[in-house]
């Protein structure tokens, strides 16, 4: 019998009198004396560590790696740029796992593959076996030379930050880097199988592991041992090996497909070739497919699928549980326990966890694959049968720093009814005393610093009531009348020649060509300019199917990118996916290391020349910096590519101007803006370009009409259409005032905020801003607190995401804008004054709401608009028309 094994960690958890026990050949902790139900606990609300050094750790590299990997794994290891890592499966050609792992790339010239403990022997043999076909490829055990600890929670990057020597990887899942602790070198993968959405796994020598450990539990990290690692992992969803993979009760193997994750770790990608269960994996991918769409007519590939299910009572569901819906052999449980979880005060984004818990009895099962969500089953325990539900899930994680645990009960909830008649009466009351109240705060109370809000004047908004708001105007230029508009509707004579006037308006303020002003959102427009893309690159062949953009470069979201210039938002459906990578083919900007607000410009010229993009969009919604315009336009002429520059103004469209950018005399193609943000209103977006008909670029101008009518819309609003001429009217005419003193007032106010104490971002030496916005930063998860308190205090700002967190929910930052407050009159003392109160709210909790409705109190009067005697007697018959 082989001698149990120790990792580098068994003398610490020793020391810790934790409880002990062979786990897989090796000697390892199952809980410390605090428990596994506080382990959990501690995991999920602050940071738990383990050591998991017992699991495999194989190094491939040699020419023949990447071809081995494609061919042994389920996943496109050439998908793996250096920097980042994969779940993925080791199969067998009956289509199920020989085991579940995961796989780093943090050299260019070679893999680390991470197996589990109990098929460390199994996994490897099977490589040596398979790797004879490749002459020059090097697989070596690392096993006991490195290391292994993960850092698991909310607390796991701030702990980490504190003892490290170099930069965390980026804040995005299976993200890698290279830093030090006390000089040894430790790698780092945002990876973990707990569900945190905070989650860290680190290789580090193994004479240094000690070291390493003993620095995490300084910092408040919490020793967790393998029964809350498997708590945790089934409260995620996750699957095991020997209980989700492996093989059923009944000794048949487990298809890979049963598990949700096959869905990322299964690739049939051509880059892959025909590897190992490649063809039995596509049949139970197409089953899957058709059972996600409810189609149950042949489950033969994949008879079962892994769902998680929950107790509806008193029990535990234990592995081997048989399940039943009536009387009907369903499935068994694969994994069953009890979970703690931490209880929660208020709703939404405001809830808070406090310190009471409470448990719930959680299980996994391989059940009948036309089950679905809600459906009502029983378990099997010890003779007596329990109520179940088929849920989704147990835990999300999209909502960092935390995980939030769901309570299957809520998701199934019956519909609130609608009231009674007889309360609609007081429920018409209400909304319009609530409205009322509301406007009153809003307009005269509050310091409204939110950079993509303006309040329209008081004629645009008027204006935007009048009779045009109920009525409809669909019109298109038609060749066979030289390009005239004809419209679909009688009664249209007023908004057509609204419309024009409002295009020249636009034209001569962008200082283009041609403009588009129905789309009724900036989201619309961005949707429309890359639909008309799509159907300018395919103008020459209309009878195949319609080819998505190649390449596009962007600016990323967590830079500051616009959500819909990004693939989960408008730009979804226009770009191809990347063959190699499997992701959408967008390409980021590369930003510079000591001010990741701003682009890396010569860096940039070398990406767009290695990726040849076909689009190239600019703009961020965070936005200190102008856009480098002028140098991007150099470069695409400089290396003759056929690539459309797009500038997305939507921040910025009211400063449009010598001030600040002047796009189209700076080489953009397209320009798109949202009308309401630092332009004077209504909520409207535009399209802008300057083509002339005999530029070659002039089909995609068509297209950018085809693609808003009938593409985009049918009624274009036409009453905030009619509010949009006023704004632009006022916007042409007082635009050089407002535009210096937006600029000014945002200079001013950011470095008053920096010269109150608070952490501005930007450069110094450009007062932190070359636009409206300054950025403030108060702590990592803080900005969603911070800007509800400030709210409170009638100071309305943006919570934000800088390119140091996870997601919005995890916001360090409060993103603020002059623009509004400029039209309301402030000017850069006022807003000097303004900072000093978000110091004090921010830094000092103080209450100031009364001081900032006294001083609200001196701005009621809109500047930079049309008033007066020449305008009283016309605006006073619209009030009379209403």
């Amino acid at each position: 019998m082989s001698e149990t094994l120790k990792t580098p960690l068994h003398d610490k958890h020793v020391q810790l009198e934790a409880h002990m026990a062979e786990f897989a050949g090796w000697h390892m902790p199952i809980n410390y004396q605090s428990g596994i139900f506080e382990e959990h606990l501690a995991t999920r609300k602050r940071a738990g560590m383990f050591d998991v050094s017992h699991m495999g750790r194989f190094r491939i590299s040699g020419v023949d790696a990447l071809r081995f990997l494609q061919h042994v794994l389920t996943n496109n290891a050439a998908a793996l740029d250096v920097g980042l890592a994969q779940y993925t499966l080791i199969p067998n050609e009956k289509g199920g796992a020989i085991d579940d792992a995961y796989l780093y790339r943090f050299d260019p010239d070679a893999y680390l593959l991470v197996v589990n403990a109990a098929n460390r022997e199994k996994d490897w043999n099977h490589f040596q076996q398979t790797a004879k076909g490749y002459v020059q490829l090097q697989l070596e055990d690392l096993t006991t030379d490195i290391a292994m600890i993960s850092l698991q929670g909310p607390h796991s990057k701030e702990i980490l930050a504190g003892i490290i020597d170099g930069i965390l990887p980026d804040p995005m899942r299976n993200e890698l880097s290279d830093v030090t602790v006390k000089g040894a070198p430790v790698r780092i993968g945002r990876t973990g199988y707990t569900g945190e959405p905070l989650c860290f796994e680190l290789f580090v020598p193994s004479a240094s592991a000690g070291m390493l450990w003993d620095l995490l539990a300084q910092k408040g990290a919490t020793p967790v041992g393998l029964g809350a690692r498997d708590t945790l992992r089934l409260e995620a969803g996750l699957p095991l090996y020997g209980h989700e993979l492996g093989v059923d009760p009944d000794g048949k193997e487990i298809p890979l497909f049963a598990i949700p994750l096959a869905r990322f770790a299964v690739s049939f990608s051509p880059l892959k070739g025909d590897f190992i269960g490649r063809a039995t994996l596509r049949r139970q991918f197409e089953t899957s497919s058709a059972i996600m769409k409810q189609h149950f007519t042949d489950m033969t590939a994949l008879p079962r699928r892994i769902r998680s299910i929950a107790l509806a009572g008193p029990g535990i569901a234990r592995a081997g549980s048989t399940v039943y819906r009536g009387e009907t052999l369903v499935g068994w449980i694969t994994s069953g326990t009890v979970v703690p979880y931490w209880q929660q005060e208020g709703e939404g984004l405001a809830s808070t966890f406090v310190d009471e818990t409470a448990k719930r009895a959680i299980g996994l099962a391989f059940l009948d694959s036309d089950l679905l969500d809600g459906d009502r089953l029983e378990v099997d325990i010890r003779g007596k049968r329990r109520e179940a539900v088929v849920v989704p899930y147990h835990l999300r994680s999209e909502a960092p720093p935390y995980t939030r645990p769901i309570n299957h009960e809520r998701l199934f909830a019956p519909v609130e009814e609608r009231p009674a008649s007889a309360a609609v009466n007081k429920d018409v009351r209400t909304l319009l005393e609530k409205a009322i109240r509301n406007t009153e705060w809003r307009q005269q109370e509050c310091i409204n610093l939110i950079p993509s809000e303006q309040s329209p004047s008081a004629m645009t908004r008027l204006l935007s009531i009048m009779d045009p708001v109920c009525r409809y105007a669909e019109h298109k230029q038609m060749k066979a009348f030289n390009d005239l508009d004809v419209f679909f509707y009688q009664g249209t004579g007023f908004i057509g020649e609204v419309e024009q006037l409002l295009e020249r308006e636009l034209r001569a303020f962008l200082g283009c060509a041609e403009v588009e002003a129905r789309l009724v959102s900036g989201q619309m427009a961005n949707t429309a300019v890359f639909s008309a893309m799509v159907d300018y690159i395919n103008r020459t062949d209309r009878k195949n199917e319609q080819r998505r953009m190649r390449k596009i470069m962007n600016n990323h979201i967590i830079r500051g990118g616009h959500l819909s210039a990004q693939p989960m938002g408008a730009l979804r459906d226009f770009v191809a996916r990347n063959p190699q990578t499997e992701r959408p083919a967008v390409v980021n900007f590369p930003v510079l290391p000591d001010n990741q607000y701003k682009m890396d410009v010569e860096a940039c010229r070398q990406l767009i020349d290695e990726e040849r993009p076909e689009l190239i969009i600019l703009g961020k919604s965070m936005v200190l910096y102008r856009e480098p315009v002028a140098e991007i336009r150099s470069t695409i002429d400089a290396l003759d590519i056929e690539c459309v520059l797009m500038y997305d103004m939507a921040h910025v469209l009211g400063l449009v101007g010598p001030h600040f950018q002047e796009p189209f005399a700076e080489g953009a193609d397209v320009v798109t803006g949202s009308t309401h943000k630092t332009y004077f209103g209504t909520q409207r977006g535009i399209i802008g370009g300057d083509f002339l008909e005999e530029d070659a670029k002039y089909p995609l101008w068509e297209a950018v009409r085809r693609r808003a009518f009938p593409g985009s819309v049918s009624n274009h609003h036409l009453g905030t259409l009619l509010g949009l001429l006023m704004a632009a009217y006022e916007m042409n005419h007082f635009k050089d005032e407002y535009q210096q003193k937006v600029l000014s007032n945002a200079k001013a106010f950011a470095r008053a905020l920096h010269d109150c104490g608070l952490e501005v971002a930007g450069d110094p030496a450009d007062s932190f801003t070359e636009t409206h916005q300054a950025i403030v930063e108060v702590g990592y998860a803080k900005g969603p607190e911070i800007a509800q308190r400030l709210e409170e205090n009638s100071i309305v700002v943006n919570y934000q995401a800088t390119p140091a967190e996870e997601g919005f929910t995890a916001s360090a930052a409060l993103r603020m804008g002059v623009s509004e407050m400029t039209r309301f009159g402030m000017e850069e003392a006022d807003l000097g004054e303004v900072a000093q109160l978000i110091h004090d709210v921010v830094v000092h909790d103080r209450n100031v709401k009364k001081e900032v409705a006294v001083f609200r109190q001196r701005f009621q009067e809109m500047r930079y608009c049309f008033s007066g005697k020449g305008y009283d007697e016309l605006v006073e018959k619209l009030h009379h028309l209403l």
